[in-house]
C-alpha cells in the first residue's frame, strides 16, 4: 500500500479549464511530497486540438530526477457502446502521450450519455437498478476493450449522482469489470477526490490481477500526492 501512495496518476494543470496550477507547479509539488511517479492529465473532448502542445510542454518541464513523469488525457465515457470522447485519431502510447484516462462523468445510455437527472428519471420510470448497473459495467468493459493504454478515472463516481451505490453491484458484475481491466491491461485508479472505487471493487481488481494506482484528481498543486481516502480504501481492500 505504501508504494502505491508514492504515485499520483491523475493531476490536472491549467491545460484544463477548471484547474489552477501549472505543469511546473504540479511537478514541484510532487517532488516536495516525495512522490516517485506522477501522471499529468488534462481534460479533452472530440474537438480538442492542443494535445501535441500539452505533450511538448510536459517534455520541456524540468523535473526532479527521482520523479518519473507520465502524461494522460481525461475523456468521458459516452454511451453503452463504450465510445469515449477523444479527438479523432488520438492514440496513447505514441507521440509522447502515455494514457487515455476514461471518466464516468455521465451515465452511458443506450442513445448517448445521460445526465444524472435523466438517469434518475429513467430509474423512476421503470429502468431497473440492476439493468442500469449492467449498462455501466458493459459500457466500461467495451471502452477498455477498444481503448489502448487506458486508465479508469474515479470509476463508479457516477452512481451516487444517479441514486445508486457501489454496494448494489453484484459479485459477477465486479468480476466482469475487474477481469476486463486485467485482460486489457487497463489501470484502475483509486481516486481521492471522489473516494472511489470502494474497497470491494478494489479487492476484485486486485484478485483479478489488474493494476491499481493512487490518484488525487488534483486541480491545485497543494493537493498533489496527499491521501486520506485512498489510503483508507486500500487498507480496507486488504492491499499489501
Amino acid at each position: 500500500m505504501t508504494e502505491v501512495l508514492l504515485g499520483d496518476y491523475h493531476v490536472h494543470s491549467t491545460f484544463s479549464d477548471d484547474a489552477e496550477s501549472s505543469l511546473g507547479e504540479n511537478l514541484a509539488a510532487a517532488a516536495a511530497v516525495g512522490l516517485r511517479e506522477i501522471r499529468l492529465t488534462d481534460h479533452v473532448r472530440q474537438a480538442t486540438t492542443w494535445v501535441p502542445e500539452f505533450v511538448a510542454a510536459v517534455a520541456a518541464e524540468p523535473r526532479d530526477p527521482s520523479l518519473t513523469v507520465f502524461t494522460g488525457v481525461e475523456a468521458k465515457l459516452l454511451d453503452a457502446s463504450g465510445a469515449v470522447d477523444v479527438p479523432p485519431g488520438l492514440l496513447a502510447g505514441i507521440s509522447g502521450l502515455d494514457a487515455i484516462v476514461i471518466g464516468d462523468h455521465q451515465f452511458p445510455g443506450t442513445d448517448g450519455p445521460w445526465s444524472p437527472s435523466q438517469t434518475r428519471e429513467k430509474l423512476s420510470g421503470g429502468l431497473a437498478a440492476s439493468d442500469a448497473l449492467d449498462l455501466l459495467i458493459v459500457a466500461g468493459n467495451r471502452a477498455m476493450e477498444s481503448t489502448a493504454n487506458a486508465q479508469l478515472a474515479h470509476w463508479f463516481s457516477i452512481l451516487p449522482k444517479v441514486g445508486l451505490s457501489e454496494d448494489e453491484l453484484g459479485d459477477d458484475q465486479l468480476r466482469s469489470w475487474a477481469g476486463t481491466a486485467a485482460a486489457t491491461a487497463t489501470i484502475i485508479e483509486v481516486n481521492e477526490k471522489w473516494g472511489c472505487p470502494g474497497p470491494r471493487a478494489i479487492r476484485a481488481a486486485l484478485d483479478a490481477g489488474a493494476r491499481v494506482v493512487a490518484s488525487t484528481d488534483s486541480h491545485s498543486a497543494g493537493d498533489v500526492g496527499r491521501y486520506e481516502r485512498v489510503a483508507a480504501i486500500l487498507r480496507d481492500a486488504g492491499s499489501r
